[in-house]
Order: C-alpha cells, then structure tokens, then sequence
C-alpha cells in the first residue's frame, strides 16, 4: 500500500474547515494473519473421564488489523494514535478453539488502541492499553514467531492461580506515562481506575490497576522488570474484593544477529477472598513462582528455537483445606520457521506441558485451547499442541 496516498486520503476526510493543516502527518495500515493445523490434547487428568482426546483443528494466533499515525505539531511534540483490531480469520467470530470468548477480537480497538502525545519529555497515552504483559526481546514466541508458548512466560497465567481483580493484558480505560530513554534505560507506568462499574448493581467502584515497568538495553544485554497491583471493585453484597500482585524480572543475551537466549522470572500473589482458587481456603494469601529459558538462533533463512520453563507449588495455603501440594508443572517448546521473505514465513512448533494433580496450565493466550483451564475437572491433565503455520506481516 502506497502510505502518503493514505495519509492524504485520511488528512482529508479529517480536515477541519477554516484550519490550515501545515504539520505534517501520517497514517499507516498494518496487521498480520497467522494461520495453520494443529493437533491438540490435554490427557492425564485426575478424572480420566474428562480427558481432551485429540483432535485436528484449524487455528488463527492472534491476526490482527491496525491503523496507527503521527502528526507533526512542533517544537518537538506529536500527536500519536493506533487502533488495532484482532480478527479470527479462522472462524469470523470471536471465539477461540474451545468455543470460548477470545476478548482480544471481535469488536474495534480490541487489542491495544490509544491517543496521546509524545514528546522528548516522554510518552502519554490514554485508551486500551497492556500492562504487564510484554517481554521486550527476551521472549518473543507466541503469536509474534509461531502459534504459542509456555503459559506462564508472560506471568499471567500459572494455571490454577491467576492475577485477580482484573487482566493485565489489554486492559479498558488505562493512562500511560512512557518516560524518554537515558542511558539505555526508560519507565512506563500505568493506571487504570477499574470504576466502569454499572450505577444500581451489587458492585462498588473501588477497583484500580496500577503497573511498573523497567527497559534497559546495553549493547547485545536486554532486561526488564515488571510490577502490577490489581484491585477488582468490592461486591457489595459479599464485601469481598479481589487483590492481587505480580513480579517479572527477565534479561536476555544477544550472541550474534538473530541469536538469543534469556531467563524469565515470574510470580503471582493473590489474596483469595472471593475463593477464586479452585481448593484454596478464602482469604489465604497464596503465590506461586514460575520460571522460562528462551532460546532462538538464526541460520540463513532457517530460525530455530525453544523454551524450557516451570513452576513452582503454591505457597501459603492454610491446612486442612490446603491443595497447594502437587500444585507444580513443567513444559517445553520446540519450533523453527523458514522465511519466505522479511513479512511471510512457515513454522513448525511443538508444546508440552506437565500438570502434577493439583495443577492445570493450558495454552490460554489468544484462546487457542481446547479447554477451559477454570474447570477443576481438568486438574491434573497434560495439554500439548503440534502446530504447522503460516504468518505473513503487511
């Protein structure tokens, strides 16, 4: 697409009358469609008799449309927007592979959409925005390389225990502040006030997100640090409000061009009063820690690359009721993809992961699973994913 048509065709439809547009701007359309068959699986359960016997599925990771722009208004500072769209090419709904809501697709601005200006002070933003969900280049798999990877790399999702109070990914309604870079190093911090809470039902307006998040870059050295704290408003009828935090700490080594490898750290403590944790007593203070190794090397057109991670029990959980033993898993992921030019390529990717009894890590992210992660029944069962794609950028 030819982009200064574009921004001619938009800067007109948008002109105001009577205001001369001198600065310059621009508008550009992008997206990618990742689409493949795979073969999925989550045996082993504690009741065999909810085993997810295999089955062959066609799966869209994560498509998506977006138009972002800037405007030029002086003496440094810009006007910056981006609306970007997930779109389930597979199936032209907004369901996953298990028939359940994909929230990230389905309606505009579904995925990360804002306005704000930028400036050499820093970045403010304002709209549907992620929190702490990113991992910079320590870990890029997911649905920026291939179909997924371990659930719990971006530390939102340790199986049975998850951040509540609200999601940190693509989160309604949240202000951003991204400071300038100093000595390879910035900030963005987050707040979003969770008030949207309908006037005459149960439901307080006392919830709010608020996230940290450290970059630094030196040379060939990545890391980044990231901290969340998430309240969900209080029912009024039970009193209860769900309380959560979370950790990230990761740093990765670039060796050579399109070589990486890196360690992610992650833990999630929440406070169980709405008795969200399947087996956990209410109000227990429990956390859970999890950890990833990345690695991907280039050769030529051929990228290979893989993922060892696990997790530990969870911690805290007050007798007699305690399920925290057995509450661990494992996983891997191997994968590679041949590039047909810079925007298109084909992959090949296989994921395990091994739940103890009291634990259910599933492949959540984009709604890919077959299964509903929150169903106790499913305790204990292995999910796996063999996975054959096609991803083109524009």
């Amino acid at each position: 697409m030819n982009k200064k048509v574009m921004a001619v065709a938009v800067a007109g439809l948008f002109a105001v009358p009577g205001v001369a547009l001198a600065q310059k701007s621009t508008v550009e359309i992008y997206g990618r469609a990742n689409l493949g068959i795979d073969w999925y699986k989550a045996e082993g359960a504690t009741n065999p008799a909810n085993n997810l016997e295999s089955r062959i599925r066609i799966f869209d990771g994560s498509s998506r449309v977006g138009f972002r722009g800037t405007e030029d208004l002086g003496s440094g500072l810009r006007a910056i927007f981006q609306i970007e769209t997930g779109v389930n090419i597979d199936n032209g709904s907004n369901t996953g592979q298990g028939g359940q809501a994909n929230t990230s697709s389905g309606f505009w601005a579904s995925r990360d959409s804002f306005v704000g200006l930028d400036s050499n002070f820093g970045r403010v933003t304002f709209g549907r925005q992620s929190i702490y969900w990113a991992n910079g280049v320590n870990a890029q798999f997911s649905a920026n390389y291939i179909n997924t990877e371990l659930p719990w790399t971006n530390g939102t999702n340790l199986g049975k225990i998850s951040l509540q109070g609200a999601a940190v990914a693509r989160v309604s309604n949240v202000l951003q502040y991204t400071s300038p870079t100093f000595a390879g190093m910035n900030v963005t911090a987050s707040y979003s006030p969770q008030a949207e809470a309908v006037q005459g039902t149960a439901t307080d307006t006392d919830g709010r997100i608020l996230g940290l998040t450290w970059r630094g870059t030196w040379g060939p050295f990545y890391a980044q640090a990231d901290y969340v704290n998430a309240n969900g408003n209080t029912t009024v009828a039970t009193g209860t409000q769900a309380q959560g935090e979370a950790y990230k700490i990761g740093g990765s080594w670039g060796y050579m061009p399109g070589a990486r490898i890196g360690l992610i750290w992650v833990r999630t403590d929440v406070e169980n009063n709405t008795g969200a944790v399947f087996g956990v007593a209410a109000g227990d203070d429990v956390n859970q820690d999890g950890w990833t190794i990345n690695w991907e090397h280039t050769f030529g057109n051929v990228q290979l690359m893989a993922q060892y991670g696990w997790t530990g029990d969870m911690k805290n959980c007050s007798a007699p009721t305690s399920n925290c033993a057995d509450s661990n898993s494992d996983g891997f992921m191997i994968g590679a993809r041949y590039f047909l030019s810079k925007r298109t390529w084909v992959y090949i990717s296989y994921n395990q992961v091994t739940n103890d009894a009291q634990q259910y890590a599933d492949y959540t992210g984009g709604a890919i699973t077959s299964a509903n992660p929150t169903i106790p029944a499913m305790l204990g069962a292995d999910p796996k994913i063999f996975a054959l794609g096609l991803f083109h950028a524009f």
